[in-house]
């Protein structure tokens, strides 16, 4: 499946702008992610690009958020990694525990763009051009900013060898380059 098979797909699935910019914001980051750790760039990105593609069909319901994602993805013949990472973002549905570097990647990498976004629209221009690393990390520790986004899932970029600081500034790098997509 080619890059623009795939924003199709989503499309066909994915009606509301911010969870398109969420996704696209999950493949920039996923896509930076594999180059850092020497990575299959294409995949990873896809598996970020396509890891909500059932959010809008199960109305974000995580008894179910994931699997329906693994139907769709399956009958379009994706590739059995990326549907096994895709799987593996939501634990809730998987019934198991995250293992691989991939899975890893994926649920961190998703979940820091919420962070980061959070932390972009608090400052007066609300560009990410503005955000430091440093305030990403200083919201990390303040619970009720952004308190939707599950820390601990962030720190699994540990679990990938990258500390925090390097993951919070490969990230905003990442997004920065589709600023103008995401509108920030």
């Amino acid at each position: 499946m080619t890059r623009d098979d795939a924003e199709k797909l989503l499309k066909q699935y994915v009606a509301n702008d911010r969870m398109l910019n969420h996704c696209y914001a999950a493949e920039a980051v996923m896509r930076a992610l594999a180059r850092r750790l020497g990575e299959d760039e294409d995949k990873w990105a896809m598996a970020g690009l396509l890891h909500d593609i059932d959010i809008e069909v199960t109305d974000a319901d995580l008894a179910r958020h994931g699997l329906e994602a693994q139907k769709i993805l399956a009958e379009r013949g994706v590739d059995p990694e990326i549907i096994d990472a895709v799987a593996m973002h939501n634990e809730t549905t998987a019934g198991k525990k995250r293992s691989t570097r991939f899975h890893h990647a994926l649920a961190a990498g998703e979940t820091i763009t919420g962070l980061i976004i959070a932390t972009t629209l608090v400052y007066p221009d609300k560009k990410l051009a503005s955000v430091k690393t440093k305030s990403v990390v200083k919201r990390m520790k303040e619970k009720a900013f952004a308190a939707s986004v599950n820390r601990d899932v962030i720190m699994e970029c540990e679990l990938i060898g990258i500390p925090l600081n390097e993951f919070a500034e490969l990230s905003i790098a990442a997004m920065l380059g589709i600023s103008d997509t995401l509108g920030l």
